[in-house]
């Protein structure tokens, strides 16, 4: 990139409290970026990327999904219109509703064994449902061009038009949860199961994060010391730690492995609000913020970052893949990049006025076991989308 040019940053979103997750950004102004842009460590520039389904039925914003970890594999959304869907990755048609929620649902989490969803929500609570839905009958993929991750970028504001969205009204519904934990006194912006299913955490804009028992509902600890509200909340997929977000610009890493004691430390290597901080599979915690920065770090020494990824645009909620550990970077300014543990950027996939997304993307989420899809986002344009990452290609080019 050889020529300076200039990017528009995202504009002030007019967001209402208990309903939207994301704060009010500063006005427009526009800012040069080949500086910042100069900063990337060395990327590869032609990588396969290809967008194979697009899932929509949402009336508003998506601002979390996932995929289910027990067969059947669908996908989860949450959305700011007080619903989440359940999704055929392959067809693209919704499966399921829940409509139990009088707020916006701000994250969606499955259970590790069991069909269970858990979900969080501006109501201030968060619910733990059943599903059971039947896959229909799989429909060719099309033969979608393979597009180079780097090529065909455009920035038009292009939006959808806001009439009535069509093929998701005829699919079932849920309206009353298993469980609903209650204690908050906020938004309930995130929520996940702790290892082995048998608790909860969830995070909330009263500060605090709380830990409940699954079967009884009880609030076993709840989590404080946070200055500022929570923004997100992950486990550990094999241990008993939790990682918590903030707007006070840290992350606090709790440890449960001892049932006697639990410990905390706070972690201070972002200068804005910390969107998202995420385990890896072994020993890593991955952090973004709209500081414009990731870090990298390791678990048995957190006293500085191991890496730091410097971007043009704040950073959502960031996924970490199982296998590879490749991280995908959700953007303000509809972007979807791919770096490797190092800082390293991998791939940008493809975003033009014909395919991605055209709103703040809020969420990414890996499923490298789907032959079809293996990387989710969604975003404020009401959409997820179903990529395919040719990840050996990837790598190769690396």
């Amino acid at each position: 990139m050889n020529d300076a040019f200039f990017l528009l940053l995202p504009f002030s979103l007019n967001l209402f409290s208990g309903l939207c997750p994301k704060r009010t950004r500063t006005p427009v102004c526009i800012v040069p970026i080949f500086n910042i842009v100069s900063s990337f460590k060395a990327t590869t520039s032609r990588a396969v990327c290809q967008l194979v389904k697009e899932y929509v039925g949402h009336r508003d914003g998506i601002w979390d999904l996932s995929a289910t970890r027990t067969q059947p594999v669908v996908l989860g959304t949450a959305s700011a219109d007080h619903t989440a869907m359940l999704w055929s990755i392959e067809t693209g048609k919704c499966l399921l509703k829940y409509l139990g929620h009088q707020g916006s649902v701000n994250s969606i989490k499955f259970h590790p064994t069991e069909q269970m969803a858990l979900t969080a929500s501006g109501d201030q609570t968060a619910h733990i449902w059943r599903y059971m839905v039947q896959l229909p009958a799989p429909q060719p993929v099309a033969d979608t061009t393979h597009t180079p991750c780097e090529d065909d970028v455009d920035f038009s504001d292009k939006d959808d038009a806001d009439g009535e969205v069509e093929g998701s009204n005829d699919c079932p519904s849920v309206r009353v949860p298993t469980t609903t934990l209650r204690s908050h006194q906020g938004v309930v912006i995130a929520a996940d199961w702790l290892v082995g299913g048998k608790q909860v955490v969830t995070a909330s804009w009263d500060r605090a994060a709380n830990l409940y028992d699954v079967e009884t509902s009880e609030l076993v600890h709840s989590l404080t010391g946070h200055d500022q509200e929570l923004t997100h909340c992950c486990t550990h997929p094999n241990q008993r730690l939790v990682v918590t977000s903030s707007r006070d610009t840290t992350f606090r890493l709790w440890d449960f492995r001892d049932p006697s004691i639990h410990s905390v430390n706070v972690f201070q290597g972002h200068t804005d609000t910390v969107t998202s901080a995420v385990f890896t599979v072994g020993d890593n915690v991955v952090s973004g913020s709209d500081d414009r920065t990731v870090k990298v770090w390791d678990l048995k020494n957190m006293r500085s970052p191991i890496a730091t990824i410097r971007t043009d645009s704040a950073v959502n909620r960031i996924s970490v893949s199982v296998n590879q550990k490749i991280i995908a970077l959700p953007h303000d300014n509809r972007q979807v990049r791919l770096f490797d543990m190092s800082g390293v950027r991998l791939a940008r996939l493809p975003r033009s006025n014909r395919q991605g997304h055209r709103r703040m993307v809020c969420c990414s989420a890996w499923c490298e076991d789907n032959t079809t899809c293996n990387l989710f986002t969604c975003g404020f344009d009401r959409q997820a989308i179903g990529w395919n990452i040719n990840i050996p290609a990837l790598l190769q080019e690396k």
